[in-house]
């Protein structure tokens, strides 16, 4: 999260924040932007908040720190668009906090407009920051073992179709489904591999589309962070560490691997880590390997609707390694 000025108190929507919602989500961003002022103030006076500090933003949200007033508790305000990615976010954060897992706390939500209140961690403190990056991915693994021992349950999942294989964030409130990904990457694979200009890197994503095809008649039940990178840690009370930012679905937890190989990489790490998540996490090597090939397939196929033509780097040697593995 990046800091956001203020002028008298007023907030002032920062261009990073307008450039990205413009970019990712057109007009529907733009209009976002526009109304953030208003929302800000509607759900400070609704929820009885006072601000408490510098206003925050990452890609699509704004974060204010505030106080609320019955209690005192620190808090902080979530401000972002409903689409596909964010709708699911309120429901698997109630799942986790029944289950006291470790992810941030929702405090309070509104479904119109997805405005959350969540408990306030130390936004200065993340695994970013943790100097042994070994003992960040370790981290990391436990935190993925608390979140993924979660089977979400069928009105959670409403999105999904009957056999639990697919399906998108259905009525505004069900979690995405791994299945209808799969399939979307596999439908996708043949033209990624046309664009690619690297004949090995063509090889690889190959690979990786043979690889999910394996286990992709068995997605999987469990909740997924899908986007737990060092990043996506930060310090909470007592110093535990706090998963934040899900973006969830419902899958198979050796899908959620990747950010953690790729996240502060080193290429002669990727092999260690792999096999230190497997473990706490009691996954089965080769199909953590196929799904974590699937994910390097799904970054490809964005690479390449974005215009790219290799394969990145790391994205690449993950791919490498992670193959050679089993």
């Amino acid at each position: 999260m990046t800091h956001a000025p203020t002028i008298g108190g007023v907030i002032d929507i920062p261009d990073a924040l307008i450039a990205t919602q413009s970019a990712y989500n057109g007009e529907a961003g733009r209009a976002f932007v526009a109304a953030l002022p208003g929302l800000a103030a509607e759900f400070l006076e609704r929820w009885g908040l006072r601000r408490d500090g510098e206003a925050m933003y990452g890609v699509c949200a704004l974060v204010l720190p505030v106080v609320r007033a019955g209690d005192g508790r620190r808090a902080v305000l979530k401000l972002q668009p409903v689409d596909a990615e964010t709708a699911g976010e309120p429901v698997a954060l109630r799942l986790w906090g029944a289950a006291g897992a470790g992810a941030v706390r929702l405090l309070a939500h509104d479904p119109e407009t997805g405005t959350m209140l969540l408990e306030r961690l130390d936004g200065r403190r993340s695994l970013e920051g943790e100097p042994d990056a070994d003992r960040a991915v370790r981290v990391i693994a436990g935190l993925l073992a608390e979140l993924t021992a979660v089977r979400p349950g069928a009105g959670a999942r409403m999105g999904m179709d009957a056999a639990g294989a697919g399906g998108g964030a259905g009525a505004g409130a069900g979690l995405r489904g791994l299945g209808e990904a799969v399939a979307r990457m596999l439908a996708a694979a043949p033209d990624v591999v046309a664009a690619l200009v690297d004949e090995e890197e063509r090889g690889l994503v190959r690979d990786c589309a043979a690889a999910v095809r394996e286990v992709a008649g068995e997605p999987g039940d469990r909740l997924l962070h899908w986007d737990l990178h060092f990043g996506n840690v930060l310090a909470g009370e007592g110093g535990a560490w706090v998963a934040i930012d899900p973006k969830p679905l419902v899958g198979d937890p050796g899908f959620e691997l990747l950010p953690a190989l790729a996240n502060r990489f080193e290429a002669g790490a990727v092999g260690k880590r792999f096999d230190a998540m497997t473990g706490v996490l009691g996954l089965d090597r080769a199909r953590a390997a196929a799904w974590t090939l699937g994910r390097v397939l799904q970054n490809a196929c964005w690479s390449v609707e974005s215009g790219a033509r290799r394969l990145a780097p790391e994205q690449a040697e993950i791919a490498r390694v992670v193959r050679g593995s089993v």
